[in-house]
């Protein structure tokens, strides 16, 4: 249901691949509550995803950019500003990858090259964005830039490998940034820890199901579907937010304030 919340507004969307990336259904919702949007991602993920069915049906550019690339970033910017026709209201970061994870080698024994380039696509990448929009003054004052973390930033989940120091690195990059933008521009910055959601990148962590399983016990409300999270994330960009910065923000159901579930148990 639309109420308009970001209507006037112009986004660009990072990391859609297919209809079960979060940030897909974040498009789809900016678009229904009335935003203009570019969408992007590696060039690799625009010839084996879906990402252009999606431009079709937003009436969406879909721009190719490698995020770990500066070049890249600033013709994204360019190019998304000049489709839309002016500055940038809202960007959604929804970048992640690890071949450590994809080659199922334990944390234990990392290969540490592959670990610099996991921290490179996931985290040190919304620096560079951040820097590129900054340093462009691309951004419209009180505008808003999210990036997606997990609760593995704070806690120990052995399974999810070196990702958790990406993103402990990524929502410090949100609270480093958000104080520099919010200085120049009134710009907010802030991160979202998802509850675990199927999606392509998350369903290839080991343990995954489990992972699942386990926080929808453990959560009052149960886990928090990629369709609540881009509603969420509609939210955080809508100017009902604009004092709301250099926050990691849970959106998991309560999973991150529960110590123990008696249904977990199997105890009243």
């Amino acid at each position: 249901m639309s109420n308009n919340l970001l209507k006037g507004k112009k986004g660009i969307i990072f990391g859609a691949l297919d209809e079960q990336s979060i940030a897909w259904k974040v498009a789809e919702q900016c678009v229904e509550q009335g935003a203009t949007i570019s969408l992007t991602n590696a060039p690799v993920a625009l010839r084996f995803g879906k990402i252009q069915e999606l431009g079709e049906k937003l009436n969406a550019p879909v721009i190719a950019a490698d995020a770990t690339n500066m070049d890249d970033l600033n013709a994204l910017i360019d190019q998304s500003q000049e489709a839309m026709g002016g500055k940038i209201d809202f960007v959604l970061h929804s970048i992640g990858m690890s071949l450590n994870v994809r080659k199922k080698r334990e944390y234990t024994n990392l290969k540490h090259d592959w670990m610099l380039k996991t921290l490179d696509i996931s985290a040190v990448s919304f620096h560079r964005l951040m820097q590129c929009l900054y340093e462009k003054d691309a951004m419209n004052d009180w505008g808003s830039i999210l990036a997606l973390s997990y609760i593995a930033a704070q806690r120990v989940f052995p399974d999810y490998n070196e990702m958790a120091e990406a993103k402990a690195l990524l929502e410090s990059f949100a609270r480093s940034f958000g104080y520099h933008f919010g200085v120049k521009k009134k710009v907010r910055v802030n991160t979202i820890s998802q509850s675990p959601t199927w999606t392509t990148a998350g369903s290839g962590v080991k343990g995954f199901q489990q992972f699942f399983d386990y926080a929808e016990e453990m959560s009052p409300l149960g886990n928090a579907t990629a369709d609540e999270c881009a509603q969420y994330c509609a939210m955080m960009f809508s100017d009902f937010t604009r004092k709301v910065t250099m926050q990691n923000l849970f959106h998991d159901g309560g999973y991150s304030f529960m110590g123990i579930n008696p249904k977990v148990m199997d105890v009243e």
